[in-house]
């Protein structure tokens, strides 16, 4: 949040600066061509420096590695910019402008940084404490905190709360026990902590919170029913319908002498076919055929049986390891894009197979089926390859988030994601 609040402020600050120098000093901006070049160059710029991981930087480096950062990704801004405006020279601000702008980006970044590395401060500084039997808490403990803010998070009983509380030990408590309902002693001293100012949150939306994806084991029926999420609008769903239809159609034109190109390669390396088609299990557990460029050698599971992608997969031939990489090999999942079966964002399809194993281990796990799936996701861009049930059960709280807070905002996150991955080459 604080990291979007910053690209935010100083976005609108280089913005506003730029606009009102060029109106006091005599020359106008018109509206529809100078102006709109300023934004691009600004998105541009932004764009990059969340691909060269800018935004992981803001609090945690040190200045000099994060001005060194923001100088990459301006010149990388720039660059996009101005081959855009060689096509579109009408939009194009003028270079000293575009470079200007750029500078006040860079200068708003440098300025507001030590504002959000305080605050993040001050919010790590709070005293949480983690309440519930032992197990629960134990585990949440292990899912929220992690070795780097171990000193941070305490696991307690709730009569000792109280004490806590007098001590000043006690700023924010994280409740891990699903039913508190049922012990009225617990209930009774969470009540008088929150009437006293205290932040009391469930386990489920702490983590949430936290890490960007649903605590799979503290899911319960009832929180599933009651919560928020979990329902997209129709004007949403109808968005991202008319999008995929789009994209699809003018990549498939796009991308055509490309992928050409790729089912030579394809066809020269190793024997057998160009597409390899494989069903998989889509919205509402419907069966299709999903389709992709063959990166495995041909019967590459006849002696094994099904077996989950994994990170250097030895059945990849040559071709289809960088085609992976570069997630060319999904080129022709377009078509399924363009039939309505997949959409650009969510879950990863799976196989029948694997649907029928994991709904057996993993809680929950069917709900990722009321969201039609993706050629890329939320899941994808956060957790690499799954190659076990533990896996599985780590992407799913990912695919869960998603489900929960469907929005045109952080589908576009996940496609920045993807281009950096792709860029990258850290295709999964």
């Amino acid at each position: 949040m604080f990291k979007l609040w910053l690209y935010s402020v100083a976005f609108f600050f280089s913005l506003v600066v730029l606009v009102a120098a060029r109106h006091f000093g005599g020359s106008h901006l018109q509206f529809m061509g100078e102006s709109l070049g300023l934004v691009i160059v600004l998105l541009s710029c932004q764009v990059c420096f969340h691909l060269n991981g800018v935004d992981e930087l803001l609090v945690e480096s040190k200045l000099q590695i994060f001005l060194q950062k923001i100088l990459k990704s301006v010149g990388l801004g720039l660059l996009f910019a101005g081959s855009l405006f060689y096509v579109f020279p009408d939009l194009s601000p003028g270079y000293v402008t575009a470079a200007a702008s750029a500078c006040s980006l860079m200068f708003a970044l440098a300025v507001l940084r030590p504002i959000i590395r305080s605050l993040v401060r001050h919010q790590e500084a709070e005293e949480v404490v983690i309440v519930g039997c032992l197990p629960s808490a134990q585990k949440l403990y292990r899912e929220i905190a992690g070795p780097e803010a171990a000193d941070n998070f305490r696991v307690t009983e709730y009569s000792d709360l109280g004490r806590l509380a007098e001590q000043g030990m006690l700023s924010r408590v994280i409740v891990a026990d699903l039913e508190i309902e049922q012990d009225p002693d617990a209930a009774r001293t969470l009540i008088d902590l929150k009437l006293r100012g205290f932040k009391i949150e469930r386990a489920t939306e702490s983590f949430e919170r936290t890490n960007r994806k649903i605590w799979v084991d503290g899911l319960s029926p009832e929180r599933l029913i009651f919560s928020d999420g979990f329902s997209a609008s129709g004007l949403y769903l109808f968005s991202k319908r008319v999008l995929d239809v789009l994209l699809s159609s003018a990549l498939l034109a796009v991308t055509a002498p490309l992928m050409a190109l790729i089912a030579i390669a394809i066809k020269l390396d190793t024997p057998g076919p160009i597409v390899f088609s494989q069903e998989r299990i889509g919205l509402r557990g419907r069966r299709f055929m999903v389709h992709k460029f063959r990166s495995m050698r041909r019967d590459a599971e006849r002696q094994t049986g099904p077996m989950w992608a994994k990170e250097n997969d030895d059945r990849c031939t040559r071709i289809g390891a960088f085609l992976r990489k570069c997630r060319l090999d999904e080129l022709p999942q377009l078509w399924n894009v363009r039939r309505g079966e997949m959409s650009f964002i969510g879950p990863r399809p799976d196989r029948p197979y694997f649907v029928d194993l994991l709904k057996a281990e993993i809680p929950f796990f069917d709900l990722r089926h009321y969201v039609k799936p993706g050629i890329t996701g939320w899941a994808q861009v956060m957790y690499p390859y799954g190659a076990s049930v533990e896996d599985s059960h780590r992407k799913l709280e990912y695919d869960l988030y998603y489900a929960k807070n469907l929005s045109l905002s952080l589908d576009l996150l996940i496609l920045l994601k993807t281009v950096g991955v792709v860029i990258k080459g850290e295709g999964r």
